[in-house]
């Protein structure tokens, strides 16, 4: 089946009131490739929210969970938000050569912490993740944006089998890697880490990209005082404490802080508002030869490696401009859902 021909005609009329005025701005389109996961269903509901970005689908990958759970969270969120429009393609259910290792004891078995959702009132498409990518790279008039929040092993694959299709990808703009610290092990970002064949095959190619790592998104705080003006609201509102709340609880137990960070949320900002976070031009590669480093990303001055920089990769973010903005996209679309 032809990708293009799934997909209704965009639901803008959808987009809350008082989300934010674009004047003028033509939206610009992008398709999320997601694996939710708490914080990929916040980053959701916020490109939602946002009448700057014009989706053109949802696309599933195993990670967090498994891809029969990450499909199912991504029409779960979508549903929620009244959001029938938007397609959802699944994609690869395991890393390109790798055992998959979901990340469960932080999302939970179901990968959204047992939130209370409805099941999904459809089915994705028949149509893979990777074809229908590139059907839409195909038929838009302008460049698409893909927002990757997983690992990248649907990417890897457009690379591999739609190159024509990947080179009309306007720009990539990724949560992924880390310039200090990892998360699933001391170096390695678990998206990176999940699948750092994808990722290496991703980061080698001259795909415009832009990197939202660990070392900027540990400074997208949200706390749950934050959330007051959520916690009285409607179903969005009430399943946004629910998951920051689940989230809360592994924080504590882990970092001893309940303090969230909001790694996916703040790549869907970044492209809403790129001035929330400063970048720097440098070349990143990964590495997998080695368990001990397994998705590492070395990130090289171009002056020392003598390697062309060939990705933004962002180091300090507005973190109040960022809360602001996500809390005001969040409780507009909560206001317009009900």
């Amino acid at each position: 089946m032809n990708a293009n021909s799934e997909r209704s005609k965009p639901g803008r009329g959808t987009v809350p009131p008082g989300a934010g005025d674009v004047g003028s701005r033509v939206a610009t389109p992008v398709i999320i490739d997601t694996d939710p996961g708490i914080d990929d269903a916040i980053a959701i509901l916020l490109a939602l929210a946002s009448p700057e970005l014009d989706v053109l689908g949802l696309t599933t990958v195993a990670g967090n969970t498994t891809l029969h759970n990450t499909t199912a969270n991504a029409m779960r969120v979508l549903d929620l938000a009244g959001r029938h429009d938007i397609p959802v393609a699944a994609g690869a259910d395991r890393p390109l050569i790798r055992t998959p290792w979901h990340a469960e004891d932080v999302h939970g078995a179901d990968g959204l912490g047992g939130a209370d959702l409805p099941a999904a009132q459809r089915q994705p498409i028949r149509t893979h993740a990777v074809d229908f990518i590139a059907g839409q790279l195909h038929a838009s008039p302008v460049p698409v944006t893909l927002i990757t929040i997983g690992p990248l092993t649907n990417i890897a694959l457009l690379l591999a089998l739609h190159p024509a299709a990947a080179s009309r990808i306007g720009h990539v703009v990724m949560m992924g890697g880390s310039t200090g610290a990892g998360n699933i092990t001391p170096t390695a970002e678990f998206n990176i880490w999940f699948d750092p064949e994808a990722a290496h095959r991703v980061f080698a190619s001259n795909l415009p990209k832009t990197i939202v790592g660990l070392d900027v998104a540990r400074q997208a705080i949200v706390r749950s005082e934050d959330l007051t003006r959520l916690q009285a609201g409607g179903r969005v509102g009430q399943l946004v404490t629910g998951l920051v709340d689940y989230y809360s609880r592994y924080y504590q137990e882990r970092h001893g802080t309940p303090d969230t960070c909001q790694h996916d949320a703040l790549t869907v900002a970044h492209l809403i508002r790129p001035e929330l976070v400063t970048t720097r031009r440098l070349n990143v590669t990964v590495e997998y030869g080695s368990d001990e480093t397994r998705g590492t990303t070395v990130i090289g001055e171009p002056l020392i490696t003598g390697a062309a920089a060939h990705a933004a990769v962002a180091f300090e973010l507005d973190a109040v401009a960022f809360t602001e903005l996500l809390l005001d996209r969040l409780s507009a679309l909560d206001a317009h859902v009900g």
